[in-house]
């Protein structure tokens, strides 16, 4: 079992920048890859980054690339969203998940509202 509990939501201006954070207990991360999706009101959850907690590998969804930044700590077992030049269309909750690529485990955190105002 791990326990996902996000942190550093917030209301922004255009232009700004956040740092989520989502910090992972239970068991070791080391077998998963660690994720950040939101979901904006009217609209179904969607990928914005991932990466192997492992290996370090990421990748991005076409509309952060170049904004944000998926990153972890493994000291601290937690995982970061660095998200800058945010704007109105970012404004969603943000969830963390903690998947194996087997498809066997996955677990989501409980989400933190991000909001961009013009």
């Amino acid at each position: 079992q791990v326990q996902l509990v996000e942190s550093g939501g917030g209301l922004v201006q255009t232009g700004g920048s956040l740092r989520l954070s989502c910090a992972a207990s239970g068991r070791s991360l080391n077998a998963y890859v660690m994720a950040w999706f939101r979901q904006a009101p009217g609209k179904e959850r969607e990928f914005v980054a991932r990466i192997s907690w492992s290996g370090g590998d990421t990748s991005y969804a076409d509309s952060v690339k170049g904004r944000f930044t998926i990153s972890g700590d493994h000291a601290k077992n937690t995982l970061y969203l660095q998200m800058n030049s945010l704007t109105p269309e970012d404004t969603a909750v943000y969830y963390c998940r903690a998947f194996t690529t087997s498809g066997r485990y996955n677990y989501w955190g409980q989400g933190t509202q991000v909001t961009v105002s013009s």
